[in-house]
């Protein structure tokens, strides 16, 4: 009995630390946060005027110029997909969430005729499609803690790189939107072509008013030089921006979800110290129990 009180205080002790871990690693996960949400809020406001700048010079422009990045491939061959989540686990389905979407729409793309090239933002979306036999054409890693401009430069260069040299045929995003610490939505956005791109879709829940209202100010809105080279000048900096976006979404979305794990793995580790703190002081119970009846057949067996 005594062997089995020292295995469940060895356990309880054992808890405990992960509890400090977790906790740790909670206070750590918001901290963090709280910095990926500054960041978020700091470029909500220029990624949307840039896409918004860029949907009127395309609607301006009319035919798009004859570029190779603003052409529209005659027939969808292949479909670019990249994944963006994280380098570090412990976020609960953070990661998972983003591969099981990416792979579902792969396979929805060949059911359809056309070949998916998966690209991968993040260690743990790259390893798990390696796991899968789905090999990415390319893996950027090490900066998902902190994306950089640089780091969404790079992988838009890739991406437009596929797209002009027909190694794709259109390119489709997948990442966890932010919305707070404890909910993140899974967004599915088409990059390029342009013609297809979400950029160009215009807000359904919009009102006849602010329709009219909008088309007066374009009315207004006269192009020097040419909508058609301020198009080309934009292109570039949609795709680099709308990366740079996502990437920064992500980030917040796996603090957040990083965050709510470690405090559910917490509150776990307490309830799991209660269960045992329980079961051990059951074991002293029968254990004193049992002494006591012990002592009294002793005394039993000496009176009689």
């Amino acid at each position: 009995m005594a062997t089995s009180q020292r295995d469940v205080r060895n356990r309880i002790d054992a808890v405990k630390n992960i509890r400090k871990i977790t906790r740790a690693m909670e206070m750590v996960a918001a901290a963090r946060l709280r910095r990926a949400e500054q960041r978020i809020e700091a470029l909500r406001p220029y990624a949307d005027a840039l896409r918004r700048m860029t949907r009127q010079a395309a609607e301006a422009a009319g035919d798009l110029p004859r570029l190779p990045i603003l052409q529209e491939h005659d027939q969808v061959r292949a479909v670019g997909l990249l994944l963006i989540a994280g380098d570090r686990g412990l976020a609960g389905a953070f990661n998972s969430s983003i591969v099981r979407a990416g792979v579902a729409a792969g396979r929805a793309h060949e059911s359809e005729g056309h070949r998916p090239v998966y690209f991968a933002s993040g260690k743990r979306p790259a390893s798990s499609l390696t796991f899968r036999g789905l090999e990415p054409a390319e893996t950027f890693t090490g900066f998902t803690d902190r994306p950089s401009y640089a780091d969404a430069r790079r992988i838009g260069e890739r991406l437009m790189a596929a797209y002009v040299d027909d190694e794709v045929d259109q390119v489709e995003i997948f990442y966890n939107g932010y919305i707070s610490p404890v909910s993140q939505d899974l967004r599915r956005e088409t990059l390029l072509p342009l013609q297809r791109a979400t950029v160009l879709e215009e807000e359904e829940d919009e009102d006849e008013d602010r329709d009219e209202e909008r088309s007066e100010k374009r009315a207004l809105v006269e192009y020097e030089p040419d909508p058609e080279e301020i198009l080309k000048r934009l292109v570039p900096d949609y795709v680099e921006i709308s990366i740079y976006r996502a990437l920064l979404e992500s980030t917040a979305s796996e603090h957040g979800a990083r965050m709510t794990a470690m405090r559910n793995a917490s509150d776990n580790a307490s309830t799991l110290i209660d269960d045992l703190t329980l079961e051990m002081n059951r074991a002293r119970q029968a254990e004193i129990t049992q002494e006591i009846m012990e002592v009294v057949a002793g005394a039993e067996g000496l009176a009689g």
